[in-house]
């Protein structure tokens, strides 16, 4: 079976808000940060970890939008004038090495019909098993931890 994927990150949709006071953000659900340690603020729009001395806005983002029950939202990070990575088809983001993830994978209803945690050199073959189901549309991949959203990604 082709197990090719490719892995997608969000639409920087925010930048705008990067001009709002603490105060005004407060309103809407959202912080703006500074980072202050290396590889701690994984950016959802570039799937790359801030600077140190980066601005960055933690806020609650819908990661599956469905009408399913597994309807689900968690808080990011995005970086001021992050772009959105383009990532060859098989390639994983810096933002999923060397940690353990969570595997969420959906059918097109957007019922969960497969689960994984794993140590993240494991990254490409559980893609693989989970798209063996055909019934398996796409996979939603969270680090396990926190349980964050990180990307999605779509067989090929």
């Amino acid at each position: 079976m082709n197990t090719n994927f490719k892995i997608s990150a969000i639409d920087n949709d925010y930048n705008h808000l990067f001009t709002l006071s603490q105060d005004e953000l407060l309103t809407k659900g959202y912080i703006k940060i500074i980072a202050d340690k290396e590889t701690s603020f994984p950016c959802r729009v570039g799937l790359k970890y801030a600077k140190i001395g980066e601005e960055i806005l933690l806020f609650p983002f819908e990661h599956h939008k469905t009408d399913s029950p597994y309807r689900s939202s968690g808080p990011i990070f995005v970086k001021k004038d992050a772009k959105k990575v383009g990532l060859a088809v098989n390639e994983i983001p810096e933002v999923l090495l060397n940690k353990f993830l969570s595997i969420r994978a959906y059918d097109k209803e957007g019922i969960m019909i497969y689960t994984s945690t794993i140590d993240s050199k494991k990254l490409n073959h559980e893609i693989g098993t989970a798209f063996d189901n055909d019934y398996v549309n796409y996979i939603h991949i969270h680090n396990s931890g926190p349980g964050c959203y990180s990307c999605k990604a779509e067989r090929l």
